[in-house]
């Protein structure tokens, strides 16, 4: 996964806390954690393409949040930014080589490769856990972890 999705899930949060009223700009959101805007806007467009965020054009524009961070999960952000393709791929190297063609045990011509079948196990119950999460569970943690972060946030960008 790239950090993109993290720089993604914590815009999320920190449009939240900026507040309803409030487009912020993807140059002020990367600055608050000192990451490349241009990169950053990226992942926003992203969000925007998604229907997670909704952007304006011009000197007060900006990003806001499109839906409430309780209607948006984790896997959405993920497959905003990352795309729904899965993480895992077969290649079917096992078809390569002096191996290759190897019948399966029982004769059958060609069985389900063993590791994509756990791959894809696994891919699925990730998949499920991220869906299962909403951003608004992860704001309250934040919240918990630094209650000050929400106020320290909106006088930053006030203060701009």
């Amino acid at each position: 996964m790239s950090e993109g999705v993290e720089w993604a899930l914590h815009s999320c949060v920190n449009l939240a806390w900026s507040g309803p009223d409030r487009a912020v700009s993807a140059a002020r959101l990367a600055a608050w954690h000192d990451l490349p805007a241009a990169y950053l806007n990226k992942q926003l467009q992203a969000l925007a393409r998604a229907g997670i965020l909704t952007s304006s054009p011009g000197p007060r524009g900006g990003f806001r949040l499109a839906r409430p961070l309780a209607a948006v999960s984790l896997m959405d952000v993920v497959a905003a930014v990352e795309g729904p393709e899965e993480a895992f791929r077969c290649a079917e190297i096992r078809r390569q080589g002096p191996g290759a063609g190897e019948p399966a045990a029982d004769g059958a011509a060609a069985a389900d490769c063993a590791i994509a079948h756990a791959m894809t196990r696994a891919e699925l119950a990730w998949r499920k856990a991220l869906a299962a999460q909403n951003l608004d569970e992860i704001r309250q943690q934040a919240e918990r972890q630094a209650p000050e972060a929400p106020r320290r946030l909106r006088a930053w960008l006030a203060a701009q």
